[in-house]
């Protein structure tokens, strides 16, 4: 989405001229520019201060992920990020990724706020589910599966990400 645009004096040649607000900040460059909002009505996390926006990584995925999911982030070779699993100790989930990654590429990982690329959701607290990467309002029951909440769903298609410690059940 195009941002809108003002009109600027050249102080130079005096004369009037149309002039795009940015949408996102190369840095220094960009000092003193006219800023739009991004498509989603937000400034982009560009133009803010250090330490301030969302707190995320950028890691290599080790399997193709789908918007919404839930991830874990485990060693190998370095940090690599997979899908979370209720079925698996040790794959309880770290984050989530708002879009789609395929295997090797590097993906953003989010490990706080909304997750709104998820759907069906009921209000209420969210655990991670046995299908992998998911999030469902029941908890697992079954022998070895991991009982990780992992938010709260605050619409069918937003869950606040809180995650908390896994309990693997005997």
């Amino acid at each position: 989405m195009a941002g809108n645009k003002y009109i600027k004096l050249d102080t130079t040649t005096g004369s009037l001229t149309e002039q795009a607000a940015i949408q996102a900040s190369a840095g220094s460059g960009d000092a003193g520019k006219i800023p739009a909002l991004d498509g989603s009505g937000r400034l982009d996390s560009s133009m803010m201060p250090a330490g301030i926006g969302a707190d995320t990584a950028v890691i290599a995925a080790s399997e193709a992920l789908a918007a919404g999911d839930f991830v874990n982030i485990w060693n190998s070779s370095g940090a690599k990020v997979r899908k979370a699993d209720a079925t698996t100790q040790g794959k309880e989930a770290h984050g989530f990724v708002l879009a789609a990654v395929l295997s090797g590429a590097n993906a953003t990982v989010y490990f706080e706020g909304p997750n709104t690329a998820v759907t069906a959701q009921t209000p209420g607290p969210v655990f991670l589910a046995t299908t992998a990467g998911t999030a469902t309002s029941t908890p697992p029951s079954a022998s070895g599966n991991v009982v990780q909440r992992v938010g709260v769903a605050t619409s069918p298609t937003s869950i606040n990400f809180e995650g908390s410690q896994p309990v693997v059940l005997a």
